[in-house]
């Protein structure tokens, strides 16, 4: 369907890559945000977040992408931190508060249907 509505192979690809990469990182920073233990808070994250560099649909949206999945997630440290990109690039809180308000929709959705 997105392909139908004229979105490439490469924003496609982007999303996807996205969506796993938060989903990793929730876990992770969810975990350390839990324990709050100096040792677990000091030690890398070691994942590899290349596609944050260039991403093909804006920084802007990558940002909210991420701020969306990560409130699924349940990842406070997360949110936090994407909040306060998707404003940095330029964004507002009402386009913030529409993408969780459509992640919350999208999540019900698939409770239901799976």
């Amino acid at each position: 369907m997105a392909r139908e509505a004229g979105a490439t192979d490469a924003e496609i690809a982007e999303i996807v890559a996205c969506t796993s990469l938060m989903n990793t990182n929730n876990v992770f920073y969810r975990f350390r945000h839990f324990m709050k233990k100096e040792f677990y808070d000091n030690q890398p994250a070691g994942i590899k977040m290349s596609i944050m560099a260039s991403p093909v649909l804006g920084k802007e949206f990558f940002e909210l992408v991420s701020l969306v999945v990560s409130s699924i997630n349940g990842c406070e440290m997360c949110v936090s931190s994407h909040e306060r990109s998707v404003l940095q690039h330029g964004s507002e809180e009402a386009r913030v508060m529409e993408g969780v308000k459509l992640g919350a929709v999208l999540k019900g959705l698939i409770a239901v249907l799976a």
